[in-house]
């Protein structure tokens, strides 16, 4: 995976695909409106694309890149994966079925619903979801999309990264939420060692802090406030390797500080996003992250599948 490949899918799906996918704008910010005097603070709209998040850029390039059979595509997601995928798929005119765990928000398998896709509720956290995935995969012949561990999902992923460069420059730092990876391993491809990209978990879902740990992926519990998004039991294996070449730091975050963060981007931003896309503000208003005099931080509002009322 490098900076080449994924130039040349940004090119295609902005060429040829651009009445679907979204450019999504970049919001400036001064960064003492987020505690960090001194910094200037890029907020980068991904909660705008469609479907809600980021991974509708992924989940189309993996379908444009492969043949897709009668009985269509097939994923397992805590419901982002497969709200893009099923958007996808009704683009391209392909059946979708989705596998989701019970700790799926109501709202997004609604929203799957309304796309067309078929919902399958499987086991009670995504690993479950995608062993059962997996075995009706084998049974159907389907295309299987991957939440984040595909180099045709990661590919387009990465185009975000392209997109804030192309849109705003180049930041100084980039700070990704990570839950299997599929996110930051496509920016910190991209980037490389031009910025400086930070992964960020939450402390009930620290999949890359653990694997660290450890010194390679494992299993670990999986909770709290953004499991939903952020709920893969281990990070990615294209993750691992291009976050241990590319990404020095993975940091965590309570709770608490990614509920009052969320609840800041839609209280002095009108900003409604989902918990996984408050972790970049969390890290600023906490201290976790201190950006230098003058640097430019990019963060990524990476989705928005969330139940509005949450944030009364």
């Amino acid at each position: 995976m490098d900076s080449s490949e994924i130039d040349s899918v940004w090119r295609r799906l902005n060429k040829g695909y651009s009445h679907f996918l979204r450019q999504t704008p970049i919001v400036k910010l001064p960064g003492a409106a987020l505690g960090v005097a001194g910094a200037e603070v890029w907020l980068k709209l991904e909660h705008l694309q469609v479907g809600g998040s980021f991974k509708a850029r992924g989940m189309l390039n993996r379908l444009l890149a492969n043949p897709i059979p009668d009985s269509g595509v097939i994923v397992a997601s805590g419901g982002n994966a497969g709200i893009a995928t099923a958007a996808a798929a009704r683009a391209l005119g392909v059946p979708c079925e989705v596998f989701v765990p019970a700790v799926c928000p109501e709202a997004k398998r609604a929203r799957l619903r309304a796309l067309g896709a078929q919902v399958v509720v499987a086991g009670a956290v995504y690993s479950e979801a995608l062993e059962a995935c997996l075995a009706r995969q084998q049974a159907t012949g389907a295309l299987l999309t991957h939440a984040y561990d595909q180099p045709e999902v990661v590919a387009g992923a990465g185009t975000l990264a392209c997109e804030i460069e192309q849109q705003a420059g180049l930041p100084d730092a980039v700070l990704v939420s990570v839950g299997g990876g599929g996110l930051i391993a496509g920016v910190a491809a991209w980037f490389g060692q031009r910025a400086r990209v930070v992964a960020l978990e939450p402390e009930l879902a620290p999949t890359l802090f653990q694997a660290r740990a450890a010194g390679q992926p494992v299993d670990v519990a999986v909770s709290g406030i953004a499991a939903d998004s952020l709920g893969a039991r281990r990070i990615g294996a294209i993750a691992w390797d291009v976050t241990q070449r590319q990404v020095k730091d993975a940091l965590l975050l309570p709770d608490e500080a990614i509920r009052t963060a969320q609840q800041w981007l839609w209280s002095e931003l009108r900003l409604a996003v989902e918990p996984a896309a408050a972790l970049g503000v969390a890290a600023l208003q906490t201290g976790a992250y201190v950006p230098c005099e003058g640097e430019k931080v990019c963060l990524i509002l990476c989705g928005a599948n969330m139940d509005p009322a949450s944030l009364g």
